[in-house]
């Protein structure tokens, strides 16, 4: 009796224990989501000290870093302490694995941390080295799903990369003859496996969510299903500026303007009070340009003039190699602007502006033709 009753004794504290570490990491991801870095490192630094042992705190201390790169994709400045930390976490999990080969935590958390740092490498296309992290860490995934089948956690990498593998070769032709390596991708594969997380997944469900609403909006071409995944995002996380960006511009896409300008009207409110990551310039620069392009298709000319203009100034401070699509549209647009309120000279100046930049769409035709009428 005595040892039954000391066995549910240590039951009971293991169970407590667990849903405390549980509880815990719920709350720092929503944290990190919801753009409270400072929040979110405090929770996970305690549970560092409390759980030291385990890796899943140093992994989440990473993923605040992830979100400040994703926040301002432009600004490298976060890059390394990012791969530092990745480091850190691959090399506890690596100890882990010494003295228990069989560890699933360690196995999933390693195979995230180099999954992540192909992610990087991706985002500032370096493929080869990107496309070796994904050879790395998927058989880690594979042992971890073989171990424990009921994770569906595990299934956010075997979807992401079951998608992108059947996609990506002929998205970027210059990856192609990379994918001989490497297992073939199912695009419809991976979307279900990618759906099973966003639903039911324990710590991955945020970040299947945002997969999925990208690869509707940019392979898919389906930009109803895009919305489903990112309303449900902002409904959760109101604050974060990358997750409402895409919910307005899915609005652009499905033609739902004034939707789309409320939307970036609330993104230029919080970048006015100072939320964090909205006052990044590639966001001013993104709101700026859709309330103004609004704001032409009403015809209220001289309100669009001031967006689109801001929208110019901005696109001039951060394009680098290239003018963007934003700054060349702005250009155009306040062109057409003053063409219709009589500035001939001003249409003229905004026209020639616009030769002197690559050609975009069929913006040089638009300004040549333009040019010839105005002078006649």
């Amino acid at each position: 009796m005595r040892i039954l009753i000391l066995f549910i004794f240590l039951s009971n504290i293991l169970l407590a224990q667990q849903n405390d570490f549980d509880a815990r990491i719920q709350q720092g991801i929503k944290q990190i989501y919801n753009i409270k870095f400072e929040d979110a490192e405090k929770t996970f630094r305690s549970l560092i000290a409390d759980y030291p042992n385990h890796p899943a705190g140093r992994f989440f201390l990473a993923m605040i870093d992830w979100w400040k790169i994703l926040l301002d994709v432009e600004n490298e400045s976060h890059d390394e302490i990012f791969f530092q930390k990745l480091e850190d976490v691959i090399f506890q999990c690596d100890q882990i694995l010494k003295k228990d080969p069989g560890n699933v935590d360690a196995l999933f958390f390693k195979g995230g941390s180099i999954g992540f740092r192909g992610r990087l490498r991706s985002l500032r296309e370096s493929w080869l080295k990107a496309a070796d992290d994904g050879r790395e860490a998927l058989p880690i995934v594979e042992r971890a799903a073989k171990l424990d089948p009921n994770n569906l956690d595990v299934q956010l990498g075997f979807g992401i990369y079951n998608y992108y593998a059947a996609v990506i070769p002929e998205e970027y032709p210059i990856i192609k003859p990379l994918m001989i390596f490497f297992p073939s991708g199912n695009k419809e594969e991976g979307l279900k496996q990618l759906k099973n997380t966003a639903f039911n997944g324990k710590y991955a469900k945020y970040e299947a969510r945002y997969f999925l609403m990208t690869i509707y909006y940019r392979y898919e071409s389906n930009p109803w299903q895009a919305e489903e995944f990112a309303r449900m995002l902002v409904e959760d996380f109101p604050d974060n500026p990358t997750f409402q960006r895409w919910l307005g511009r899915i609005y652009v896409r499905q033609g739902k303007m004034q939707l789309a300008d409320s939307v970036f009207k609330d993104v230029l409110r919080k970048a006015d009070e100072n939320f964090y990551g909205y006052n990044f310039p590639a966001s001013l620069r993104e709101a700026n340009y859709y309330i103004g392009y609004n704001y032409k298709l009403n015809n209220e000319l001289d309100s669009a003039k001031i967006y689109l203009t801001r929208c110019a100034e901005i696109s001039g401070q951060i394009d680098k190699d290239e003018e963007s699509g934003f700054l060349i549209n702005s250009i155009l647009y306040l062109a057409q602007i003053s063409e219709s309120k009589n500035l001939f000279e001003e249409a003229i100046s905004y026209y020639e502006r616009l030769l002197k930049m690559r050609d975009w769409g069929n913006s040089h035709t638009l300004a040549k033709n333009s040019l010839k009428r105005l002078r006649g």
